[in-house]
């Protein structure tokens, strides 16, 4: 009778351990405690769907204390879909303190597009500084100006999804600087103003179809480099000198190969002219031989 009742305390105590286990009291405690609306059957359900439900609890806890209402299904269903919860909700609440437009829809979506959303938050409300790596391009003197530019961006939320990124900005503000360059009569104009680059570039509305808007390019650095022009001037004058010397090789080797020819035909006639003396010879002594026959 003892061992019955050992083993029946036994399996309760089991079955509660299952119970306290699978179903989360303690969350659904704290979320009572915070002032948050989830049921104990909504905890359950997260168990079964293998959602954490001390994730939502707390992200929830989080959104009710910033004064946002966030329901527990987009949370349960952001993080199904592979998403970053407690990300997007510290990208919500960094929002709403900085009085910054941010639904609970755009936040995931522009999570689960791949992109950081606190960060794109923090950027929206301090602007960040990246900068372009050397640019060097020739002025229409033939002159080489090298420039470095320091462009400050602010996070687009309303392009963040689908928008270019820091790669683009850079390759567009480069291309800017080098047809800028290019068109500058001089390199002396362009370091007498270089602020012409920047303004120039700014004008060309480089950030259409990014994921950032551009402050201000401004112009960091701006070296001269190489003299082209006369570089080329001085490659082309080199080719043309081996143009020449080539052609007068091949009018040399010409004039060696038609003075070898000649030789050969004064070595022919001459060979042409001693047959002739021999058989003059020979006609001669023929002659005699038959004279002194008579």
């Amino acid at each position: 009778m003892l061992w019955a009742w050992i083993g029946i305390i036994v399996a309760a105590l089991f079955v509660l351990y299952l119970f306290l286990v699978f179903i989360p009291i303690r969350h659904w405690i704290a979320a009572i405690f915070s002032g948050v609306r989830v049921g104990i059957f909504s905890l359950i359900g997260m168990r079964l769907r293998q959602v954490p439900p001390h994730l939502i609890v707390d992200a929830m806890i989080q959104t009710k204390k910033a004064g946002i209402d966030v329901e527990s299904d987009v949370l349960e269903a952001h993080y199904l879909a592979g998403g970053n919860v407690l990300r997007v909700v510290a990208a919500l609440v960094a929002a709403d303190k900085a009085n910054m437009d941010l639904s609970i829809q755009r936040a995931t979506a522009i999570d689960l597009a791949g992109r950081d959303v606190l960060e794109a938050v923090q950027m929206s409300v301090n602007p960040k500084v990246i900068e372009t790596p050397e640019v060097a391009a020739m002025a229409k003197d033939g002159i080489q100006v090298k420039a470095i530019a320091r462009i400050t961006v602010r996070a687009n939320l309303d392009r963040l999804v689908g928008g270019a990124g820091e790669e683009t900005i850079l390759a567009r503000v480069g291309e800017g600087i080098v047809t800028t360059i290019g068109s500058a009569d001089s390199h002396k104009r362009v370091l007498e103003n270089p602020d012409m680059i920047s303004t120039t570039v700014l004008n060309k509305g480089l950030d259409s179809g990014t994921a950032f808007e551009i402050l201000s390019i401004d112009i960091a650095d701006v070296n001269i480099g190489k003299n082209i022009g006369a570089q080329l001037q001085t490659d082309q004058a080199n080719a043309d000198k081996n143009i020449a010397q080539a052609k007068a090789e091949e009018r040399r080797a010409m004039a060696v190969a038609q003075e070898q020819e000649m030789k050969a035909k004064i070595s022919e006639m001459r060979a042409k002219l001693v047959e002739k003396e021999a058989q003059v010879q020979l006609a001669l002594a023929e002659a005699f031989r038959n004279g002194h026959n008579r």
